[in-house]
């Protein structure tokens, strides 16, 4: 992708030449149906339809007529002038009945009077292209009609009203400074301070880092508001996952039986918890396969585990090690920290993981006030009963616990995988940046590195773009958006 395309109004052929006309409602029967016409030529139809039109952002109601002034609906008209409006062009809402027969005698009178069909995110490509809106709140407006829970809502809100892109914006520019100040130590090395030695340069370029590192942190938790946590179910046979993810799911999604080994396969379901969405994986117990279809089960487990947010380690509250130590509070650890051994082996344990111990209501009362003696208090683990849900909300309130390393808040914006790519890329920038400053390297290696960071952020919003990046992004969004 090149770094080399900046964005200027007007550089797409259709924007401010052709007039464009889509249903900005959904497609089918309503009471009502939004028909929008964006473009130069946008008056001129608009009154070929319903005759004189009133003052911009007036509404009034209409009769519209087609191109044999044959009356075929009625209902209400406005304007919006440009570049006051929503794609920086003149643009004119007809608000009639939302049958499709009419919907679409409305369409093709407009087209009949020189306009054209808008292509998909055609309307929200020239609010880009003129300047209205940059690709982040673009985004976030699709991310807003998508939006799986009122947590989500709320920060693709944040992203729309320009929280991210203010961020990255500032980011933007402190790297185009820095990247100023290096670049005058190349263009003039006949002065006798060398730029690059001094001391601001290096803490320009670190706090950089500090700054992008925590933006990034940001932007990983608004994607996972909009896209759901990915949550593992991971642990040995018939220690209860399946059971533990029809609790949360509320339904049947997984096979429960006696039998170990019988999930093979992951399944996977999409729940809310407090308005926060988690996408639960249940996975095929880890042990030694017995065939090979077991084989690429406990595989895939793995992989699942290893892209988690969060992984919930279950295993049996009756498990013998358990038992035995439940009366110590160190043996009791070393029981939980054994257990995860014996099922990870030499693999890494996940760094976020609720250990659950399920099937509390096959233990006895003494036995049950024991473990959560040990495990509750410490939060070593969570003991829980899928079966009769008993503990359930101590459970839920660790994943939550666990899967937020921040406060959800008004703050928190949303965020999507191509943000977190272009954020990792500009970071791996400025660090090699940083390095190169340290190892005394020329200045120009440094000038390079930097203006390679300046232009994957500016891909974020849009300053620095590709017709490649712009097709995927507008090409994803409805027609009429």
């Amino acid at each position: 992708m090149s770094h080399d395309n900046l964005k200027t109004p007007g550089n797409s052929p259709s924007v401010n030449t052709e007039t464009i006309v889509a249903e900005a409602t959904p497609t089918g029967r309503a009471g009502v149906s939004i028909v929008r016409l964006s473009g130069g030529r946008a008056l001129p139809i608009a009154e070929q339809v319903v005759g004189r039109l009133p003052a911009p952002r007036q509404a009034y109601y209409r009769h519209f007529q087609d191109i044999d002034q044959n009356i075929f609906d009625q209902g209400v008209v406005l304007w919006f002038q440009g570049p006051a409006s929503f794609t920086g062009e003149d643009v004119v809402e007809f608000q009639g009945h939302g049958g499709p027969v009419v919907v679409d005698l409305l369409k093709q009178t407009c087209v009949q009077q020189g306009a054209r069909l808008a292509r998909p995110g055609e309307f929200s490509e020239r609010a880009f292209l003129n300047d209205k809106l940059d690709l982040v709140q673009l985004e976030a407006i699709a991310d807003l009609i998508d939006s799986a829970s009122q947590q989500a809502a709320r920060g693709a809100y944040q992203s729309l009203s320009g929280v991210f892109s203010r961020e990255v914006d500032q980011l933007v520019q402190g790297v185009t400074e820095l990247r100023i100040y290096v670049e005058a130590a190349i263009d003039f090395p006949e002065e006798e301070i060398d730029f690059l030695d001094e001391p601001i340069v290096a803490e320009q370029v670190n706090q950089l880092v500090i700054n992008l590192t925590a933006l990034l942190a940001q932007a990983e938790q608004g994607r996972r508001l909009q896209s759901g946590l990915k949550v593992a179910l991971i642990g040995p046979p018939n220690a209860g996952k399946s059971s533990i993810l029809n609790r949360l799911t509320g339904d049947d999604s997984a096979i429960v039986t006696n039998i170990p080994g019988t999930t093979r396969d992951v399944v996977k379901e999409q729940i809310l918890i407090d308005g926060l969405p988690l996408v639960i994986s249940d996975t095929a117990g880890i042990r030694k396969a017995s065939d090979a279809i077991e084989a690429v089960g406990i595989e895939r487990s793995w992989q699942v585990a290893e892209a988690a947010d969060v992984s919930l380690i279950v295993f049996d509250a009756t498990d013998h090690q358990i038992l035995a130590s439940k009366d110590n509070d160190r043996s009791f650890d070393q029981a939980i920290k054994a257990l995860q051994k014996q099922l990870f082996g030499e693999r890494p344990a996940p760094a976020k993981a609720v250990v659950v111990l399920n099937k509390m209501d096959t233990l006895s009362a003494t036995e049950q006030q024991q473990i959560n003696q040990r495990a509750g208090p410490k939060g070593a683990a969570v003991l829980v009963s899928a079966k009769t849900g008993e503990s359930w909300q101590t459970l839920l309130d660790a994943i939550k616990a666990m899967a937020l390393d921040v406060d959800v808040g008004e703050s928190v914006f949303s965020a999507r995988a191509r943000h977190i790519v272009a954020l990792k890329q500009a970071q791996r920038y400025l660090a090699a940046a940083k390095d190169l400053i340290e190892a005394k390297h020329p200045g120009e290696l440094v000038a390079e590195e930097l203006k390679m960071a300046q232009d994957t952020l500016g891909e974020i919003t849009g300053k620095v773009t590709s017709d490649e990046l712009l097709g995927k992004i507008f090409g994803s969004f409805c027609i009429g958006k």
